[in-house]
């Protein structure tokens, strides 16, 4: 089979990867939003203990967080038994909870981003729109939203390629399920622990590495553009 002809299960892994990415990014954005500005622009008692709790799965053995995701979220869980009880929702072994996984995963870096855009804005703007009588809303919708979104896709952009090569806290909290939780990251693995799986397993890693390093391209390009943006303000 030629090297870039994908099988149908590899299409499934691939497409699952880019849902679950794509998931995890939409829901993680407005929290990533509100605890980048809390670390920004508020002083308060416990703000180091966030800011460490919020990188702490980079630092983390990404099977440490999965298993925390497990006894948190699973059926069995505090909040995953609540959950289905409550509303029918459930994470562990689903492809929900592979976008819990990654959004997790993913959360420093969407967060770090917003917050470097947020302490390279001039506050000096914020402050003479609030004194032509603006609310702080107004202020922070067409003042400080405009100049911060490069940021925010660059963060976004990152998170969501993160998510995309998320493995550990995947497969330790909801497993490698083909057609359900079966990812690229996974599906490789998978693929290298069976005879005959190499070539299928160096299609779906030159996949991962085109969509990384696309990734990485365009933050950086977004990156510049907040460097230009803040030295022409």
């Amino acid at each position: 089979m030629p090297l870039l002809t994908l099988t149908s299960e590899e299409w499934t892994a691939m497409l699952l990867s880019l849902k679950v990415a794509a998931v995890a990014v939409v829901f993680s954005l407005p929290l990533g939003l509100l605890v980048a500005w809390l670390l920004s622009r508020r002083e308060f008692w416990g703000k180091a203990l966030l800011n460490g709790l919020v990188h702490l799965p980079l630092i983390l053995p990404p099977v440490v967080t999965g298993y925390l995701l497990l006894i948190t979220f699973g059926r069995r869980g505090t909040v995953g038994a609540f959950l289905d009880q409550a509303f029918g929702l459930v994470f562990s072994f689903r492809w929900t909870g592979a976008a819990l996984a990654a959004a997790v995963m993913g959360f420093p870096l969407l967060v770090r981003s917003i917050r470097l855009s947020l302490d390279a804005v001039d506050q000096r703007l914020e402050a003479a729109a609030a004194t032509l009588g603006a609310p702080p809303a107004y202020v922070f919708f067409t003042v400080t939203l405009p100049l911060i979104l490069p940021g925010i896709a660059a963060g976004a952009i990152l998170a969501f390629a993160k998510s995309m090569g998320e493995f550990g806290a995947t497969i330790t909290f909801v497993s490698n399920i083909p057609g359900e939780t079966q990812t690229l990251a996974s599906a490789i693995y998978a693929y290298t622990q069976v005879p005959g799986g190499d070539l299928a397993a160096m299609r779906l890693t030159v996949i991962s590495i085109v969509l990384s390093l696309g990734a990485l391209m365009a933050s950086e390009f977004l990156s510049r553009r907040i460097a230009a943006r803040v030295g022409a303000v």
